[in-house]
């Protein structure tokens, strides 16, 4: 189980799950137990800052409630979203007590395919988590070769960018309602958590090439 804080700057005005008069650190109490009740558990996996907040003070001050709440064995990982900035994510992985052990961000050519902060990933033990994995990157998983290479594989051409990502040791997420889809976004996750290497080094270069990506 996976959630977010958001901050009244991300959140539907009508859906603020929490006070927006109260406290800083208050929201964020609110924010978790509104999260629990609608998972309808007593812990999460794993709490997610949507994005820094507007200033690296208050983010630390969201950080020391996320810490509180493991320390209270009602979350057991805390991560970081929309965080493009290395300096950023290192001043906080410095001065957080509990280190974040996700960092969910788009995958997309705008911020450079996130090279360097996947690099300080696996460097600190970070999952990478990808989102806006297949929207971003339509051109390419429309291309003749990526089709290609994904009917050789028995894929789709979006379980073939699925299995890119996980090649490269990251976690794409999928947000398809698409009964079908979700079946297959499983069956390619199952595949590599049983061992199989679906991709080649070569493989990957090429897709890397298609993309864009400097790895």
């Amino acid at each position: 189980l996976q959630t977010k804080f958001t901050s009244l700057d991300g959140q539907d005005p009508n859906k603020i799950p929490y006070d927006e008069l109260e406290m800083l650190e208050e929201q964020v109490e609110q924010s978790l137990a509104k999260s629990l009740e609608n998972l309808q558990s007593d812990y999460i996996d794993s709490l997610v800052m949507h994005s820094p907040m507007r200033s690296y003070e208050e983010t630390l001050r969201v950080w020391r409630v996320f810490e509180s709440f493991v320390e209270e064995n009602k979350v057991r990982q805390l991560g970081l979203a929309n965080c493009y900035d290395q300096k950023t994510f290192l001043r906080l992985y410095e001065d957080s007590h509990i280190k974040p052990k996700v960092l969910q961000n788009r995958f997309y050519s705008q911020s450079g395919f996130d090279s360097e902060l996947r690099d300080l990933c696996d460097a600190y033990g970070v999952t990478y988590q990808s989102f806006w994995t297949l929207s971003a990157n339509r051109e390419a998983i429309k291309s003749h070769e990526w089709k290609a290479m994904a009917l050789n594989k028995n894929l789709t051409p979006q379980t073939l960018m699925y299995a890119y990502m996980m090649s490269l040791g990251h976690t794409p997420l999928s947000g398809t309602t698409d009964v079908t889809h979700m079946k297959e976004d499983v069956d390619i996750m199952m595949r590599f958590q049983n061992g199989e290497e679906v991709l080649s080094k070569d493989d990957v270069e090429t897709l890397s090439s298609l993309l864009g990506v400097q790895e």
